[in-house]
């Protein structure tokens, strides 16, 4: 006999049985789906199989099993870590009130269908500028300190450490330990990288991780990690897997290592090397100044060979007797031309002598002025009465002219 029940009141509550056995027979009409995921974890017992499969994009994740039937007919070399899609019924159990995917058909997902995934998420990235070559930066010829993000206890972290102290012992580290595959790898990664960012002491911080397959690889081509190292202000270093190994994380980092022990010499410097590089210029700078010493000695012993600085006052006995010569010739210069004026005086002496007015007086004959002081040229200029003035040869002489005189009037 099916008992009916009605709706859940206060008053009218369910009893367990009948809300789980609702829950089931929901649960049921759902049928099989395909799922696709990432196996999280894997165990045997009693040869099933019971795992969890995680969403590839955000956090959700079931328990699946796999019954001893089915798991001789799926790959026997499925586990942690690989991504599948699975044939599912979802299947509550009521005694023990749990939900559960019973498996019958599982398989990897194609690599086809994943390296599609990538190369689209590849060509956003690099649409966006996030693999330009103008992005990358120089990383420090010495950093202070370096951080670096590996896995604890690994490989990767020993050859870098090894690596790095061998080439400069003084160097300090500050290490990250994170998983470095499966599903908390890329979260933490990603929260490793923020972390050492906002140290101001780390320089540069080094992403380093053995080899492994493409899936495992996979992790470092996570979208919020790979944005995370482009937005990082520190200089990234990626040293995932080997030289064939190409995650996206190694496009955007500012240097890409081919291993771990490559990333460790192209951030340190070699102290060995630095000294070397000192000796070679310190010696060339001694060599340059040998030589420029030498080129100036050589030059300093040219010019005091020279005769004027052999002999100093042979210059100054040379200047002395040219400077002699010149005043000479100078004074001999100066008393031509005086002798020249002094003659040439003579003569304008003489020619001026012989135009005077005084030779003339000096022959015996006056000259009769105006009482204006001009010179009488004319008898008539010259009335009865006027007083005139004789100039003589020797002295003057004032007179007044004759009223009687009818001729042309003379002066006494």
């Amino acid at each position: 006999m099916t008992i009916v029940h009605g709706p859940a009141t206060i008053d009218a509550p369910w009893p367990v049985a009948v809300l789980s056995t609702k829950i089931k027979g929901w649960i049921d009409r759902l049928g099989t789906v395909w799922v696709e995921g990432e196996i999280t974890q894997w165990g045997l017992s009693g040869g099933n199989v019971y795992g969890k499969l995680k969403d590839l994009s955000v956090d959700a994740t079931v328990g699946f099993t796999v019954w001893s039937s089915v798991k001789a007919k799926i790959p026997a070399d499925l586990k942690q870590g690989d991504r599948v899609v699975a044939l599912v019924k979802p299947n509550y159990w009521v005694k023990g009130g749990t939900l559960t995917m019973q498996v019958f058909e599982m398989r990897h997902v194609g690599l086809g269908d994943l390296l599609e995934r990538l190369e689209r998420l590849r060509q956003t990235l690099r649409a966006e500028g996030l693999f330009d070559a103008s992005r990358k930066r120089p990383l420090p010829f010495l950093p202070h300190r370096i951080g670096l993000i590996t896995g604890r206890d690994s490989d990767a972290e020993k050859d870098v450490l090894r690596n790095a102290q061998l080439r400069w012992p003084s160097v300090e580290f500050r290490v990250a330990h994170t998983a470095v595959q499966g599903d908390r790898a890329a979260a933490e990664v990603t929260a490793a990288i923020r972390e050492l960012d906002a140290d101001p002491l780390v320089d540069v911080i080094i992403i380093a991780r053995g080899g492994g397959d493409f899936q495992n690889l996979l992790v470092f081509s996570d979208e919020t990690l790979v944005r995370t190292a482009a937005a990082c202000s520190t200089p990234i270093v990626s040293a995932i897997g080997h030289e064939a190994d190409r995650p996206l994380l190694d496009d955007v980092a500012d240097l890409r290592a081919s291993t771990p022990t490559d990333a460790a010499k192209r951030v340190v410097p070699d102290v060995a090397e630095e000294l070397n590089k000192v000796q070679q210029v310190r010696a060339r700078i001694g060599m340059r100044m040998t030589s420029l010493l030498s080129r100036e000695i050589d030059r300093l012993e040219q010019m005091r060979s020279r005769p004027v600085l052999a002999s100093p006052v042979s210059l100054i006995d040379y200047r002395a007797e040219e400077l002699s010569r010149y005043v000479g010739r100078s004074t001999e210069l100066i008393e031509l031309r005086l002798e020249r004026a002094a003659e040439r005086l003579d003569d304008l002496r003489s020619h001026l002598r012989s135009l005077s007015p005084q030779r003339t007086l000096d022959r015996g004959y006056a000259i009769a002025q105006l009482p204006g002081g001009a010179v009488l040229r004319h008898a008539s200029d010259a009335p009865p009465g006027m007083k005139l003035l004789l100039m003589l040869a020797e002295g003057s002489l004032p007179t007044t002219v004759d009223d009687e005189a009818a001729a042309p009037r003379t002066a006494r």
